[in-house]
């Protein structure tokens, strides 16, 4: 009963949000308008990028009145979330105004959120030996590189994937459901909170966003997204994980980190760089085929939907 309160307040504080927040951003022209130069401005009419601001705080309404987490974890998820939706706003405004911020103060700043959690002891510490069944604890130093890279990774692996109407929101809430449903299964209550609460917001928000959308979230939303996702699976999922287990939640997140990781050996590959944005997702690539939107969301979707009941099925199997 606490678990549907908990999507029920997130989401319902998403969906009661974004109709003031999206009258506002067409007041300070703060909206994502359509580009004929661009093969990735696929929408026709100038859409608000207010959705960020919403999700932001009907998370952390929902996190305040619900988790029963340490203080200084929750200070430094706060903060470190509070960093992202800064910079990733600031981001959104210089292409509402047809400029490109750079990519390393965006660089440094996820960086630095990774670390605050991390220093909050919110992190990736080792994994258990399946023939021993110890703990194998990892040096300090490693727990740190893999922490970040994790964070940083998931942060933008969202972000890259959200370039279809519906289709980051669609897959948060999958993997948010599948890191749920391991949480539960582990019996790890402040992440099977947090993670049901992600799920609220991102359904609250697709109730604006599905195909036609009436609201983007912007950089701001999607790297706040796969921010709260990667430490959910730090707190969670990665916690005493064995060697075969460890592939739980990447598997969670399996559409937009395989997808991800091919697009960016690609670029680097064609020498491109890493953080340019271009086509070359899988959304592009299967509107290129001759699919629709709607039909390309609901493809990969259903796919990442498959990496999560595979995910769920190792946790119960116990590997």
């Amino acid at each position: 009963m606490l678990y549907l309160s908990a999507f029920l307040i997130s989401s319902l504080i998403v969906m009661f949000l974004i109709p003031p927040l999206r009258k506002m951003a067409f007041h300070i022209d703060f909206v994502d308008k359509p580009r004929k130069d661009s093969e990735r401005k696929i929408h026709r009419e100038p859409i608000p990028l207010t959705a960020s601001l919403a999700i932001f705080i009907g998370f952390f309404i929902a996190y305040v009145l619900l988790v029963r987490n340490v203080m200084v974890e929750s200070i430094a998820i706060f903060g470190g979330g509070l960093l992202i939706l800064i910079i990733g706003t600031v981001d959104d405004w210089y292409k509402t105004h047809g400029k490109e911020f750079p990519a390393l103060p965006k660089l440094l700043v996820q960086v630095c959120a990774a670390i605050i959690v991390f220093s909050a002891g919110i992190k990736f510490e080792g994994f258990t030996n399946p023939f021993t069944h110890e703990f194998v604890s990892l040096p300090g130093w490693m727990q740190f590189i893999l922490t970040v890279m994790w964070i940083f990774g998931v942060t933008t692996v969202i972000n890259f994937s959200d370039g279809m109407d519906g289709l980051a929101g669609g897959l948060t809430a999958i993997s948010g459901g599948t890191l749920f449903a391991v949480a539960l299964a582990q019996g790890q209550s402040v992440s099977a909170m947090m993670a049901i609460i992600l799920v609220g917001v991102s359904v609250g928000y697709l109730r604006y966003n599905k195909p036609p959308a009436k609201v983007f979230m912007g950089d701001a939303g999607a790297t706040f997204l796969g921010f709260i996702l990667g430490v959910i699976a730090l707190d969670g999922a990665f916690k005493q994980a064995t060697v075969l287990s460890l592939f739980i939640p990447i598997l969670a997140l399996g559409v937009p980190i395989f997808d991800n990781v091919f697009v960016v050996i690609r670029r680097f590959l064609q020498g491109k760089p890493v953080y340019k944005a271009d086509a070359s997702q899988a959304h592009y690539r299967l509107l290129a085929i001759g699919l629709n939107q709607k039909q390309a969301v609901a493809f990969l979707l259903l796919i990442n939907l498959c990496f999560g009941l595979t995910s769920i099925i190792l946790t119960l199997l116990q590997v």
